[in-house]
């Protein structure tokens, strides 16, 4: 799982784009008409990745330019509308480029960039930026991992952190703002999945909040190379501007969450009961699968895997000899102490187990490893009651950050050591770290390439790699195959209880009875699953239909391609582009067997002609 980002699709745009790519080389084309249409896409791909940085500034710091680093996002209506408008000037900039004299790998550069625009433009028409924040996400989250993202090396550093500090004030102000506006509009998020939000909320008005704590941090450990003198002044500064402006920001926004939001949440659960909802969450579909897939569709995907790996796991509790049948196995892992660590310590020094065996193993599988490194950290305390079992943070560009694995620690009686290895591979190696790790390193790709986040590749590629422990001595314990289906059957679920909550009128209950009776999940992320769900439509949607795409193509390539098959080369194929919509994906894949079987067939044809010795 990736903290909440954006994930951009339209299909019309691949149909008349992608037709043709793989039939087009740069070698085929008129040197004077490829190189005009490159340019236009060069600029225009300059244009918009400047405006993007402007626009989002911490954005900007996280992928390495130091620019902005002084500034927050403007979070206002006006500055919404700004947004929408440039995103119109920008497609219409796009459909003026002429797509016969790009090369494939722009082609796939302006289809994606397109689609992207077209997305920002949908979620804005529906007023999705009215609805910033959840009980795990928003900005009020984001801001509380500042330090963690903005270099602090320098007085200078530190005088853009205080500016930072100091606008959040504001910041905070107009998201209470647009949150205002949705109440009005009817657009906020469920009443059963926002009482959650209240507790953080409360926490905040405490004697300790840890997000205060947390932005207060740098100025208690300043770097040697900052003098006493300048270090007295900054802590002064840091303390000012933290009991001046971001404290009292903070009581204010959640004073506004518990007096006036969290009351306004609307009964409903699914998104379709919004207005324009329906519509919206066939949109989310597409988004969050990029594949023309509807709700029907998936829904009825996801009953059938249901079914194939309850199998499978039926014959791991016959495996063990278990005296009682499915619900009765589960109610045995729940409650048996062996299956749980009794100290958090314990638990991450399991996780860091599993990853430094796989570190070992990802050369049998990879022709090349990022060169960025991931850690071990918990989840913050404040979050951890509220939030999933784990989540993984990329590195941040510029090589300044590593990648960093959360486990989450909190209540571990939640958090059986049976799903570590499945959890663990998913989110940092050969899963979320590897893939995302890898694509940010790809230098000679657009740069807004190697920051995008398409949730059916990244998700179902991590999903997919949690499958590849079979191949490399992983889940020898039943136990621990039993968690690995767990988890595969936890994607299966999702198929169905996001489907059946937006657009077949599910309840929350009957959410979390579904996934109840079919996963090992406790009954404490079963609820935190659910509510995530409802509150971020179609996006679990992406985890199976990606690898359910992944894999599939690799069972077409192995049966095309015989002996000749290699699965480093496979993934080589599969990550070589960063993330892309998974219809580009099968075009890629496909071209790739295609080139494969020419290549053999040219060298046995030219065995054949050779002389008798």
């Amino acid at each position: 799982m990736i903290p909440r980002t954006q994930y951009m699709t339209d299909m019309k745009t691949w149909i008349g784009v992608f037709g043709v790519v793989g039939m087009v080389t740069a070698g085929c084309l008129g040197p004077q008409a490829r190189t005009a249409a490159a340019a236009d896409l060069e600029r225009l791909l300059e244009d918009h990745w400047e405006l993007r940085l402007r626009e989002h500034p911490q954005f900007a710091t996280y992928v390495g330019d130091r620019r902005y680093d002084d500034r927050l996002a403007d979070a206002g209506e006006a500055a919404e509308a700004r947004r929408a408008a440039a995103d119109r000037v920008m497609l219409r900039r796009a459909a003026a480029i002429d797509r016969d004299g790009l090369d494939p790998q722009e082609r796939i550069s302006l289809a994606i960039f397109e689609r992207q625009r077209r997305e920002s433009l949908a979620a804005h028409a529906f007023g999705a930026w009215m609805m910033p924040v959840s009980p795990r996400w928003g900005f009020h989250v984001a801001f509380a991992t500042l330090p963690d993202k903005q270099p602090l090396d320098s007085v200078a550093d530190y005088e853009a952190y205080l500016k930072r500090l100091a606008a959040f004030g504001d910041h905070a102000d107009q998201h209470i703002q647009v949150m205002r506006r949705g109440i009005a509009r009817g657009l906020v998020l469920p009443a059963v999945i926002m009482r959650g939000m209240t507790a953080t909320a409360e926490a905040g008005g405490r004697e300790t909040d840890e997000r205060v704590e947390r932005l207060s941090a740098p100025f208690e450990r300043f770097p040697k190379s900052i003098s006493a003198a300048d270090q007295k002044r900054l802590r002064r500064a840091g303390r000012s501007v933290i009991e001046a402006g971001v404290a009292p920001a903070y009581r204010r926004f959640d004073r506004f969450l518990v007096e006036t939001y969290v009351p306004a949440g609307r009964a409903s659960v699914g998104v379709s009961e919004l207005p324009g909802g329906k519509a919206w969450y066939r949109e989310c579909v597409k988004r969050f699968t990029t594949l023309s897939l509807t709700p029907e569709e998936i829904h009825a995907t996801g009953l059938a895997e249901v079914a194939r790996i309850r199998h499978e796991m039926e014959a791991i509790i016959a495996s063990v000899n278990f005296a009682g049948d499915f619900g009765e196995f589960v109610a045995f892992l729940r409650r048996d102490p062996r299956f749980y660590a009794t100290t958090p310590q314990q638990l991450m020094s399991a996780v860091a187990l599993v990853l430094k065996r796989m570190d070992g193993a990802l050369p049998k599988l990879f022709l090349r490893l990022p060169r960025a490194p991931y850690g071990l950290k918990k989840v913050p305390d404040y979050i951890a009651p509220r939030t999933h079992t784990a989540y993984y943070q990329p590195p941040t560009g510029g090589g300044r950050t590593a990648g960093f694995y959360f486990v989450n620690t909190y209540d571990l009686k939640q958090r059986p050591l049976y799903e570590i290895e499945a959890l663990s591979l998913h989110e940092a190696v050969p899963g979320h770290h590897l893939q995302i790790a890898l694509a940010q390193e790809l230098e000679e790709l657009p740069r807004f390439r190697r920051f995008v986040m398409f949730g059916a590749y990244v998700e179902g590629w991590a999903l997919y790699a949690e499958r590849l422990g079979l191949e490399v001595g992983f889940y020898t314990d039943p136990y621990r195959d039993f968690g690995r289906l767990t988890y595969e059957m936890w994607r299966a679920c999702r198929l169905v209880v996001d489907t059946g909550l937006h657009a077949f009128g599910w309840s929350r209950q009957r959410a979390i009875d579904f996934m109840t009776a079919h996963t090992a999940l406790s009954t404490h992320n079963i609820a935190t699953e659910v509510d995530r769900y409802i509150g971020w439509p179609g996006q679990a949607l992406g985890y199976k239909i990606g690898e359910l795409k992944i894999r599939a193509l690799r069972a077409d390539a192995e049966r095309q391609l015989g002996a000749a098959f290699d699965v480093r080369m496979f993934h080589d194929v599969v990550l070589r582009n960063g993330a892309i919509p998974l219809d580009i994906l099968v075009q890629q894949v496909r071209q790739w067997v295609a080139q494969t079987m020419a290549a053999r067939r040219s060298k046995t044809q030219k065995a054949a002609t050779l002389p008798t010795p």
